[in-house]
């Protein structure tokens, strides 16, 4: 029998993709501690990374058996952290930056089983391409308020035709790489 895996996010993309994938799992909100702010001397890279694990350990700590899944997302242009808009200025900010150019998505993965303490983390890439949205695309969207807790200030599974994954996992840019967590979850299943 496998043990539980344990969803430390409250993202309903994640939960969707969960369900989808066929994978059981419950859900523990990691606290608001462990979710903080790029510090200025990571790379976007050592950001996820870093806050995956943080949410991870945190619901392990407070778990004593299953599989901690915590995730973390990031949009990156030209090496600058985009992640979640703080509000609709925020986010028209971000898609004026990202508007024509090719930016990046990282999302890391850690898993945690407990009672082992055994820790895997990894990160996935995905590149895309947005085309060159006027200013009036721009405030059309954010009227929609489809860009809030959303990193880059926008979802590809909002059906918006403006981004192309030109490389990587869909399923990444929208929050979990399922083709990562595959691989993950084999070493923690004896």
């Amino acid at each position: 029998m496998y043990p539980s895996l344990i969803l430390a996010s409250g993202s309903p993309r994640r939960r969707e993709l969960l369900t989808m994938a066929g994978i059981p799992f419950e859900v523990v909100l990691p606290a608001d501690h462990a979710e903080t702010e790029p510090h200025p001397s990571e790379s976007p890279r050592e950001t996820v990374l870093r806050l995956a694990r943080d949410k991870a350990d945190d619901v392990a700590q407070r778990t004593s058996e299953g599989i901690v899944l915590a995730a973390d997302t990031l949009a990156e242009c030209d090496g600058q952290p985009l992640g979640k808009p703080r509000d609709r200025d925020h986010a028209r900010e971000i898609l004026q930056t990202l508007r024509g150019r090719e930016h990046t998505v990282l999302t890391a993965i850690c898993l945690w089983r407990r009672p082992e303490d055994f820790v895997a983390l990894d990160v996935a890439e995905s590149h895309l391409k947005m085309r060159m949205l006027s200013d009036e695309e721009i405030e059309e969207y954010l009227d929609t308020g489809l860009w809030e807790g959303k990193a880059g200030a926008f979802g590809l599974q909002d059906r918006i035709d403006w981004i192309e994954v030109t490389s990587g996992s869909q399923s990444n840019v929208v929050g979990l790489p399922l083709e990562l967590l595959a691989i993950l979850l084999l070493n923690f299943h004896e």
